[in-house]
């Protein structure tokens, strides 16, 4: 791939961290954060990558990523897909031989991003305030090296993301990631609705926020 100079992106940050979500969950990951964001989650936790940062080109990124000397890259936001060269920075960071996640909201098209790379689709519960947003038409998109996460408010949102997991037969298309919002839903009612209705999800905690907290750049 040819690298243009022209082909800039808006940075927040770029940090070495453990995983602290997905099926990667405690592993060294260098994260790359894109600036920008349609949505408005309810919980947000990286309102700071809405505007700011700094104009980079994809070399810079790349250049900036192998510092760390980390395999895995994380690129997320905000939403990552909303910066029109990030298709550019995820195919440049699998050919450059790390293995790749993006960490999406589902509220944009995802049909042209690199089949090498494990997208993390994050379907919008009511309680996030952005169920509207929902771009069903991405499920088609994802294969089975690929991640469905639900961020979850109350047992209001499990209910439905339950029922959204049965009507698509979502555990037939990936992995399936329920999680309690941090600070709000309780990690353990969410563990017993999940073993008490049998489901075929994997639950998790955000690991970052339990050795870091709101920390930025952890």
């Amino acid at each position: 791939m040819t690298l243009e100079s022209s082909s800039t992106l808006r940075i927040s940050e770029i940090f070495l961290s453990l995983q602290g979500e997905s099926t990667r969950i405690g592993l060294p990951t260098v994260f790359v954060r894109l600036v920008g964001c349609p949505l408005r989650c309810e919980y947000c936790d990286s309102a700071h990558a809405f505007s700011g940062g700094k104009s980079m080109s994809v070399q810079a990124v790349l250049d900036a990523v192998a510092n760390f000397g980390a395999h895995y890259v994380c690129v997320t936001g905000g939403e990552p897909l909303s910066q029109k060269h990030s298709l550019m920075l995820l195919s440049a960071l699998c050919d450059a031989g790390y293995s790749v996640s993006l960490e999406t909201s589902g509220a944009l098209d995802v049909s042209g991003v690199d089949v090498r790379v494990m997208k993390v689709l994050d379907i919008k519960t009511p309680g996030s305030g952005e169920e509207s947003k929902n771009l069903w038409d991405n499920l088609q998109y994802l294969t089975g090296n690929d991640e469905i996460k639900f961020v979850l408010c109350d047992e209001a949102d499990y209910q439905w993301a339950k029922q959204v997991l049965s009507d698509r037969d979502l555990a037939r298309r990936c992995e399936v990631l329920f999680s309690p919002v941090h600070d709000g839903l309780a990690a353990r009612d969410l563990a017993e609705w999940i073993l008490r209705d049998h489901l075929p999800v994997r639950m998790q905690v955000q690991l970052h926020k339990i050795l870091w907290g709101n920390e930025v750049g952890r």
